[in-house]
């Protein structure tokens, strides 16, 4: 079973269990800590912020099990792809400064590139268009590579597509942007993030990562094997610095965060408008996915938000622009599912983000029942009794599926919102649902 697979698997599971709708009783800290049993987490830090201003702060549970050394606001985390809006946000700060076109292509910032790579602009690397990928089996995570070595490593991966012609997540494409920082101001970009952003914010923890400094408060990555907890894995050194997400944050780094992206200490307003603009493809269709940020509607609810996962470490952050509210969750679990967290918490705060049940005729349910293929290992099967629809995965319990409109369904107290698309007769095609910033799609197969 493949990494995605088990990943859904494991939100899915999630799906199953008993979770109360504490959204009812406004109890931030039970909804937490219900979530956190539930996920197994050993510690997480919440930030809850309105008008850029801090209404919660909170640490719960274990920054370290060995040591039994409780979370507290100015526990360090890893940062993980939420590391993603800090490159975009240097990149940004260069072509503010006249350094960087966004239009331009790269090879004008990087020498011996392959020819595949010449119509890549630094546009398209911010917006995941750029159709590099880079499979983790390519590389030595013990092994420490020089930048040189890493961009040798990566020309030699044909690309997926064609620059612009379709959106496909990319860490390589980051890694990239990171050198191309380098190259462009004659330091290491996490120097130069130190200097343009973290210290004029007063991010006085945030940093690179390093294993070997010694760092007050850094927290312990942890990881379910087995359904055992086990310590992170190890990475090497430099594979830790990268300009994907390599970075160290606590609550109230973020915090400080979270409030200049409201102002235009760092940057100007057009360029935040611009970062959070969907990105367009060459076939001038759109993606909701800006610089660093994933762009969705909320049940009306403009939401910018994105996630990150690394060695043994899981964040959050999830901002409601037109609300002003904005909900950041650390956690030192590899697994733990924070966008489910994050959008709970902020019902909490935004009662008509919780979805309403309706009444369908029983007869419209009936093009929905069947069998969709999700992955070779995941199959999901809808079936009907009377008026109620059921969900089941693959090796998983039955569960009920609530009407929220004739297409759109949800699964009561689990933030999963899954929608099944017609064709022109009205029979159902494929079962869509997002997760992890993600649309997943299934394709209705029987």
């Amino acid at each position: 079973m493949n990494s995605r697979t088990c990943r859904l698997m494991v939100t899915l599971s999630f799906c199953l269990l008993p979770v109360r709708i504490l959204a009812q009783t406004g109890d931030v800290d039970v909804y937490v800590r219900e979530h956190m049993i539930m996920q197994r987490i050993p510690g997480l830090a919440l930030t809850i912020l309105k008008n850029g201003e801090v209404v919660k702060l909170n640490g719960y549970g274990f920054a370290n099990l060995e040591h039994r050394i409780p979370v507290v606001p100015e526990t360090i985390f890893q940062s993980g792809s939420v590391g993603k809006q800090f490159t975009a946000t240097a990149v940004m700060i260069l072509v503010e400064d006249g350094k960087i076109t966004l239009d331009e292509r790269i090879s004008k910032y990087l020498n011996n590139i392959p020819k595949s790579w010449s119509r890549i602009t630094v546009r398209h690397l911010l917006a995941h268009t750029s159709g590099m990928i880079f499979s983790p089996d390519a590389l030595d995570f013990s092994r420490d590579y020089t930048e040189d070595e890493l961009l040798k490593l990566a020309a030699r991966v044909p690309l997926a597509s064609q620059p612009g012609e379709k959106w496909s997540y990319s860490n390589l494409g980051y890694v990239v942007l990171g050198i191309i920082i380098s190259k462009v101001t004659g330091k290491f970009y996490g120097d130069f993030i130190q200097e343009r952003i973290f210290k004029p914010l007063g991010m006085n923890t945030a940093r690179i990562i390093s294993e070997a400094d010694i760092i007050p408060n850094r927290a312990a990555g942890y990881r379910l094997v087995d359904g055992e907890l086990k310590n992170q894995e190890w990475v090497s050194p430099t594979l830790n610095t990268t300009a994907d997400g390599s970075l160290y944050l606590t609550a109230i780094d973020m915090a400080k965060w979270d409030a200049a992206l409201y102002g235009e200490k760092i940057l100007k307003k057009s360029s935040l408008d611009q970062m959070w603009a969907a990105v367009r493809l060459n076939n001038g269709k759109t993606h909701p996915h800006g610089f660093g940020w994933f762009l969705h509607e909320a049940r009306g609810h403009k939401l910018i938000e994105h996630g990150g996962q690394w060695q043994g470490f899981t964040s959050h952050i999830a901002r409601y622009a037109d609300d002003k509210l904005t909900v950041i969750v650390l956690t030192n679990l590899a697994s733990a599912d924070l966008e489910a967290i994050a959008h709970g918490v902020a019902t909490l705060y935004l009662p008509d983000l919780r979805p309403r049940a309706i009444k369908l005729d029983p007869n419209l349910l009936d093009a929905y029942v069947g069998q969709y293929k999700l992955t070779p290992d995941l199959v999901i099967t809808i079936s009907r009794e009377q008026g109620t629809l059921f969900f089941q995965a693959t090796g998983q319990p039955r569960i009920v599926l609530l009407a929220e409109t004739e297409t759109t369904f949800f699964i009561q107290g689990a933030d999963l919102q899954f929608i099944f698309v017609k064709d022109g007769n009205g029979a159902a095609t494929r079962l869509t649902w997002r997760k992890f910033g993600n649309i997943v799609e299934a394709k209705k197969v029987k």
